[in-house]
């Protein structure tokens, strides 16, 4: 079993010992104890998709949102994908990533608003050179913005373990802290449409 699944398998266990979740992976471990791999794990394997509880291992908060994408917004999803990827980065990393970028502009690489701007925040994350996350050019970039935000993700002592919004508003320093939730379903959607394309 590796490290990643035998973490979310441990977070799901904690979990349903908690009384958060009364079925999912582990009662698939249980009702089939000559296999070390969950019946919904195996069945992405044959998809090649990122296992669902890869994508989210502890659930979702709150009601969810979701929008219809255009060609440029799907375009900045694969470029979140292949950037995570290229970062030596997992899925979880990506879906954290799609969320953040789902709440900060909607997935469009957002220029200077004008009266409209928080300060100078521009790109899929809403990035402010004045910040430190680099120049004008560099943040409506989307491979060196999602750089940036992953490298800040890293910097989260155990991002991994917390629930999505947390990881992301410690990254961004949002008036909205909670704000990201809502897209954790559809960032999983579409990483999952996505990594292996």
């Amino acid at each position: 079993m590796n490290i990643i699944l035998r973490k979310s398998l441990l977070a799901v266990t904690g979990l349903a010992f908690a009384g958060g979740i009364a079925a999912g992976p582990v009662d698939a471990m249980l009702s089939n104890p000559t296999t070390d791999t969950p019946a919904a794990v195996q069945a992405d394997r044959t998809t090649d998709r990122p296992a669902r509880d890869a994508l989210i291992p502890n659930g979702t908060m709150g009601e969810q949102a979701r929008i219809t994408l255009d060609d440029e917004q799907k375009a900045n999803v694969k470029a979140i994908v292949d950037a995570t990827k290229k970062a030596g980065m997992d899925e979880r990393a990506a879906v954290v990533a799609t969320a953040t970028a789902l709440q900060e502009s909607k997935l469009e690489n957002l220029g200077h608003l004008g009266d409209r701007n928080d300060h100078d925040s521009q790109g899929l994350f809403q990035q402010r050179p004045s910040s430190g996350w680099g120049s004008v050019e560099q943040i409506t970039d989307p491979e060196y913005s999602t750089t940036a935000f992953l490298k800040g993700l890293k910097n989260v002592d155990g991002w991994r373990d917390m629930p999505l919004t947390y990881a992301a508003q410690a990254v961004q320093v949002s008036a909205f802290p909670e704000a990201y939730a809502q897209w954790e379903t559809q960032a999983a959607d579409l990483v999952a449409e996505h990594w292996t394309s």
